[in-house]
């Protein structure tokens, strides 16, 4: 699914919305998640996972093409872990309603 494909099954989902609208609620919620991970935040959707920013130390690499060592420096990158739920879904299992019962999803 792309950007474009995301915008409009909110289109799709709340017709009251318009095409532009729908684009700047989604461009508001990655934005603010962009944001949040480039402070250092972290980010959780319950049922869905949570973004963490996590730190990759200095190391020595190798170039593929010639295999001479290269030096790689510090980074922090973006991690997603799967949440529970979207774990049991993409598995095509049952997902456990609050009760404690499968549901159908």
């Amino acid at each position: 699914m792309t950007k474009r494909d995301l915008i409009d099954e909110v289109v799709k989902r709340y017709p009251r919305l318009s095409g532009s609208d729908a684009e700047v609620v989604v461009n508001g919620v990655f934005d603010s998640m962009t944001d949040a991970l480039a402070c250092g935040g972290r980010i959780e959707i319950r049922g869905f996972g949570s973004f963490v920013v996590k730190h990759r130390q200095a190391r020595e690499g190798r170039n593929p093409r010639t295999g001479a060592p290269v030096q790689v420096a510090a980074k922090r990158v973006p991690f997603f872990k799967a949440g529970k739920e979207l774990k049991l879904r993409v598995g095509g299992k049952p997902v456990p309603n609050s009760a404690g019962e499968a549901s159908d999803g």
